[in-house]
């Protein structure tokens, strides 16, 4: 399994101090439900038991506090500095653990949906983040594909997404990051779309082969600086991607 520099103290986290902060609340097609024992694997991680919580949508899975979701956001958390930019609010997670860092001076999260902010405004997660921490975060209702900072941002992870893999994420990305102008990115299935077009232009998964891709797609990406970020593409590719390469001619 990769052993990304800082990503190991920031799943540690979430693992131990989140588990306790969610409790089952409902707020219009929304429910936040009561933790439950699943077997799950993360994003590259070999498969286990996890007691989990889940956020739902008309009974459809859009969150839960698994490997995968620690592990495919732990990266851009375990780096994250400044002001952060989380678009996306789901279950607060990402945004909690970025506020906890000392590194971290302010999270803005933009989200769109007012019955998710309510649900928030129920759970009170942020207020009750340890040491004052949830004192940084400023939830903003909007749109992610709209919204411009008031403040410039060092770090935007956007975050929007129901599926893991889906077509034209990366061009979504340069939407947002072409109105928030931040300093660097980190967004979820970063690792699946570095794989993804990586492989669409011949191109192995190795570290020359992830900073050609990274170039092609315009994007001051955090990760793939890191000793083993190759180990971390080829590693979630693998347990993840099932049939959703792209072709050739879709290469960025």
């Amino acid at each position: 399994m990769p052993q990304a520099a800082g990503l190991v103290p920031a799943l540690a986290a979430g693992t131990a101090l989140f588990e306790h902060l969610y409790r089952p609340v409902t707020s219009g097609r929304w429910e936040l439900h009561a933790p439950a024992t699943v077997l799950t694997r993360g994003y590259w991680s070999p498969p286990g038991l996890h007691t989990v919580s889940a956020l739902t949508r008309d009974g459809e899975t859009w969150m839960s506090l698994t490997p995968l979701e620690f592990e495919s956001q732990g990266i851009g958390v375990a780096l994250a500095s400044g002001h952060v930019a989380v678009l996306g609010l789901g279950m607060g997670w990402s945004a909690a653990a970025s506020a906890l860092r000392e590194e971290v001076t302010a999270v803005t999260v933009v989200e769109r949906d007012p019955d998710v902010i309510a649900m928030h405004r129920e759970l009170d997660l942020f207020a009750r983040l340890p040491g004052g921490a949830g004192d940084k975060v400023r939830i903003v209702s909007g749109d992610a594909f709209d919204w411009r900072p008031d403040a410039p941002v060092d770090l935007l992870m956007p975050d929007i997404w129901l599926p893991l893999v889906s077509d034209g994420r990366v061009a979504e990305v340069q939407r947002m990051q072409a109105n928030v102008g931040a300093k660097l990115v980190y967004f979820w299935g970063q690792e699946m779309e570095v794989a993804r077009h990586a492989r669409a232009a011949g191109r192995a998964l190795d570290a020359e082969g992830i900073r050609s891709t990274v170039a092609d797609f315009g994007l001051p990406l955090i990760g793939p600086e890191l000793p083993d970020y190759s180990e971390c593409v080829a590693a979630a590719s693998e347990a993840w991607m099932r049939d959703r390469w792209l072709p050739a001619e879709a290469a960025a």
